[in-house]
């Protein structure tokens, strides 16, 4: 077992353990740690707590130290350098006439590096750009291409629901989401009521799949034969979250609803393939 912290860098970013180093750390302190890009200045979203091997990747990073008033200033430093870089490298990005669009800049705490996030619909030859720009900043200088969800993620909204969206505010990672879920869920699949700002499927299409596809193994399909209390019917309509099947009787006389509960209590369901 080791004794680790979660540590997050961004909202709605990734959480990532770190060795305390025999500090006392409580949740919600910043910290200052050393990372693969460099020491960087985060937030302790999980308290000091055990975990398996399995749960950690090893070697263990320290923590350095707790975050002070001053390493809270170079931060805001950062973040003001960050906005003049990014008028720098749009100005250079025109000049230089290359088919991408620049989203986000962001300073590693030690200014050792200044990454550059854009997008763009294919490959982008920016090797005249990234010398103009370390002999401007005279720093290490990364230059990274991300997809749509990630430009919605970092630059935040409001989504078809009227809430911010749920990638710039809790969503550490993204999930696949399939046309399928939509499906299931009986939802349009129209693009436009289904699509998030990014273009893409909606996130949230992935919150109660797992419900619906449980649901969906204990219901029949539409258009199967069923036996009920009041005779042999067709299913002709589901509501799949309340377990309620609209069901033909009676040779199509009547069409009467039944909740999974009643035909398993009655022990008379039993499904057949449509005739």
């Amino acid at each position: 077992m080791y004794q680790v912290v979660g540590v997050r860098f961004k909202k709605a970013g990734k959480i990532y353990y770190f060795d305390p180093n025999q500090l006392t750390i409580n949740q919600d302190d910043y910290v200052i740690v050393e990372t693969v890009r460099g020491v960087e200045y985060g937030k302790v979203v999980i308290a000091q707590k055990e975990v398996d091997e399995n749960d950690v990747v090893l070697p263990l990073k320290k923590v350095i130290r707790i975050a002070d008033s001053k390493d809270r200033l170079i931060v805001t430093e950062n973040k003001d350098l960050a906005k003049e870089a990014y008028d720098t490298c749009c100005d250079k990005i025109l000049e230089h006439q290359l088919d991408m669009k620049l989203v986000d800049v962001e300073y590693t705490f030690d200014r050792n590096k200044v990454i550059f996030y854009f997008t763009a619909d294919g490959r982008v030859d920016f090797r005249e750009l990234v010398k103009d720009l370390a002999a401007i900043f005279r720093t290490r200088i990364e230059l990274r291409q991300i997809g749509v969800r990630d430009e919605a993620k970092m630059l935040g909204g409001i989504g078809p629901c009227g809430r911010m969206l749920c990638c710039s505010t809790f969503l550490g990672d993204f999930e696949p989401v399939s046309i399928k879920m939509a499906k299931d869920q009986n939802l349009s699949l129209n693009p436009t009521k289904i699509s998030g700002l990014c273009g893409r499927l909606m996130c949230c299409l992935k919150y109660e799949n797992d419900e619906y596809e449980a649901a969906k193994e204990q219901l029949p399909d539409i258009g199967e034969y069923v036996q009920t209390p009041d005779g042999k019917g067709k299913v002709v309509g589901l509501n799949i979250l309340e377990r309620v099947l609209q069901v033909e009787v009676n040779q199509g006389e009547r069409v009467l609803e039944y909740t999974l509960e009643e035909l398993v209590n009655n022990d008379s369901v039993s499904y057949q393939a449509s005739e």
